[in-house]
Parts: C-alpha cells; structure tokens; sequence
C-alpha cells in the first residue's frame, strides 16, 4: 500500500531517473572490475560502507577506483555483455516508452556501462562516471570529469526537469543507496528500489519485493494497461 498527495503532479509525471547498480542491474559493476583486477575483497568492503552512508562518497570513490589500475579496458566488454539486468526491467521501459515518459540513468557508475544500458533499455539520458584509460588501453586508476555523487544526482535530476520543461513534481527518482537519497527527496515520488535500511526509512516510498516493473502501479498504471508481452 502506497499513499500519495492526490494532485495534478501525481496523474502527470513525465520522468523517471534511475540509479543504475544494484538498482537497474543485479550487482555493482566497481565489484565486477575489481573481480577481474583480483582487488574485489577490498573494493566491496568500500562499496558497502559507502552505500550505507557510512563515508563519503567521492572519497570512496576514488579510493575503488585506484585499486582498478593497470586493468585492460577491454575487461569492460564482457562485464557490459554480461550485466544482470533487474527482474522487470525491460517490460518496466518498454511501457515508459511507449507512454511517452523520458528516462534517464544517473549514476555513480561508469558511463561505459550506463551507455549499454541506454542502447538496451532505450534510454534517453545517461549521466555517470567516467573512467580514465591509458595509452596503453589500461585504467589508470583515475576518473574524468566531476565525480556523479548524490548532489551530483540532485543536481542533474533538476537540469532535466528544466530542459524538459516539467516540474520536479512530475519526476521520479528510483535508487537503492544513501548516495540516492538526495535525489530521491528531490523527486515528487521518490522510490527506494530493494534499498539498504538508512534508504527505506528516509524515502517517500519503498519497494522490497517483486521486480523494478512494479513501479508501474506507484505511477499509476493499471495491470490491463501494462504491456506484459
């Protein structure tokens, strides 16, 4: 049971932003590199802390990352072809699509794996971190560009309600860690997916069970209206 501020907003949203790991995607892909780079028990033990707000998340993320270098990017191929996508994922975009609303990944992910994704899912924006690469086609440890956090997120969440000229009550955010928060408070329904417990109990609303389509019916749809083919 979900109950929501009966208003124009509710029966008029227009945009769903999504975090992309352990929210669109069964797993967190700092965890598949780090598999590969034979660093994964300490890049998870970092990634944990951090999605329980427990550190701050630029610091974490540039401490995994560093663990990364010296690993191939060609590594990035296979993880990108093999990602778990959410249960209820694609029916989920397949009826956002064809509803006109617009979707957009942001995440503290890389863009490597988001631009997959957005090919995937034909998804329209995709705002994420991105790695730097070597000469030698290696990670070099470092990132491009400002790092996406959970201001970042906010932030961008807000420019996309202004480019698409809608109000930010007419947005959605979905996410699962504390660095989703302040986009999910952002959002005129903010919806924690499978979250970790500092998330469930700070969001609007929350989801715990079944898939990432489910989303569906806090929007509004009816089951008769949701393409299940």
């Amino acid at each position: 049971i979900a109950f929501q501020a009966d208003n124009i907003f509710r029966r008029n949203r227009r945009l769903v932003c999504f975090d992309m790991d352990s929210t669109l995607i069964q797993t967190e892909v700092i965890d598949e590199l780090a598999r590969q780079a034979g660093v994964y028990d300490q890049v998870s033990a970092i990634t944990a802390s951090a999605m329980r707000g427990e550190i701050d998340f630029k610091e974490s993320f540039q401490r995994r990352i560093s663990l990364l270098k010296g690993l191939d990017v060609s590594v990035m191929k296979d993880i990108a072809e093999h990602l778990p996508l959410t249960e209820g994922a694609e029916r989920l975009f397949r009826t956002l699509k064809k509803s006109g609303y617009k979707t957009a990944i942001l995440s503290g992910g890389f863009t490597y794996f988001g631009n997959y994704l957005k090919q995937k899912l034909d998804i329209d924006y995709v705002f994420a971190n991105e790695l730097e690469v070597g000469a030698d086609g290696k990670l070099t440890g470092r990132h491009v560009g400002d790092i996406v956090d959970g201001a970042k997120k906010a932030e961008l969440l807000k420019l996309l309600a202004f480019k698409e000229d809608i109000h930010l009550e007419q947005c959605i955010a979905v996410g699962d860690g504390a660095n989703d928060l302040p986009m999910i408070n952002e959002a005129g329904l903010g919806i924690a997916f499978h979250a970790k417990p500092k998330v469930k109990a700070t969001a609007q609303h929350s989801i715990s069970q079944n898939g990432l389509d489910t989303i569906l019916y806090l929007i509004g749809f009816r089951a008769r209206e949701i393409n299940f083919n």
